[in-house]
């Protein structure tokens, strides 16, 4: 076999090699190209924003004039939490009314209307009068129905700690975290007896918390005892509150993104004549605060 004859006999086979190699790959559409996947971006859910209203007997109304003023400039709470006169003015908040329609009810509102005296009897105020009041207000809506989520913080008088009523009977939640010792009579559920949650938690920042509150606004209108002699049994034992709750207090107001603390010291716990003067306090307080509230609202989104 020559090699002449051999380089004939290979050279259909290297041109059909050298054929095999010029066609383009076939594309199998049973296997596509594999594409990594986009990484999923979830968007930043809202910080929920807690109006947190702590307790003060009469100097409660000067909550009022600081929710005029939110609302005034568009700050709207999330959820909104309560101590005593806080949840009084909170649960009502919650149901609906708005700054001015609280107003005007302030204004109606005489202590007679919340306060049915008795004999003492581990208390000189039954009570029922003002969970009547605040039922009859919030149409008789559980604390679960009303507008936007609402806490009322008590004080466990069987187990000495603060509870959040979230749940249930708006009115009673109310009557329970405003029975202030000795002078409201405890209230009883579920044979467990309630007071005032001033007793404890006077300012329920981390009560907001609890509820899932991102950014809180505080208002603390407890005040300094003050210098002037008290002149009944129901202002000692209001004074002798604030002063117990005082240590406690002040370590809470520090979880507060905002702390708001209108000028109503030197009113009376007691004294329901100066109610506009606080609302004006609460107005004058806020509005400084203002620049600051929005300021920090803005950092959030």
């Amino acid at each position: 076999m020559t090699p002449t004859f051999i380089r004939r006999l290979l050279l259909p086979v290297f041109a059909a090699l050298l054929a095999a190699c010029s066609t383009p790959p076939v594309k199998n559409p049973a296997s596509p190209q594999v594409v990594a996947p986009k990484p999923v971006i979830k968007p930043k859910a809202p910080v929920k924003i807690a109006l947190v209203l702590g307790g003060g007997a009469a100097r409660g109304f000067a909550h009022v004039g600081v929710i005029k003023m939110l609302e005034a400039n568009g700050i709207k709470p999330d959820m909104v939490v309560g101590t005593s006169a806080g949840s009084v003015v909170g649960a009502l908040y919650a149901a609906g009314y708005n700054g001015f329609e609280l107003q005007k009810m302030a204004f109606e509102l005489d202590e007679s209307n919340v306060s049915d005296w008795s004999l003492p009897n581990r208390g000189i105020v039954k009570g029922q009068a003002l969970q009547d009041y605040v039922n009859k207000a919030v149409r008789n809506q559980p604390i679960e129905k009303l507008k936007l989520p609402f806490g009322a913080v008590a004080t466990n008088l069987t187990l000495g700690k603060s509870v959040l009523f979230q749940r249930g009977n708006t009115g009673q939640a109310v009557r329970a975290s405003s029975s202030v010792p000795g002078v409201f009579q405890p209230v009883t559920i579920n044979g467990e007896d309630y007071v005032d949650g001033g007793v404890i938690s006077q300012v329920p920042i981390r009560y907001a918390k609890q509820m899932g509150a991102g950014f809180t606004i505080a208002i603390d209108v407890s005040g300094k005892p003050g210098k002037s002699q008290a002149t009944s049994t129901k202002e000692v034992l209001l004074k002798s509150l604030s002063i117990m709750s005082k240590t406690l207090r002040e370590q809470e107001l520090k979880e507060a993104d905002i702390l708001i603390s209108p000028n109503v010291g030197d009113i009376a716990p007691d004294d329901f004549d100066s109610k506009n003067r606080a609302i004006l306090e609460g107005e004058q307080a806020a509005i400084k605060l203002m620049p600051l509230i929005k300021k920090k609202l803005a950092a959030l989104h």
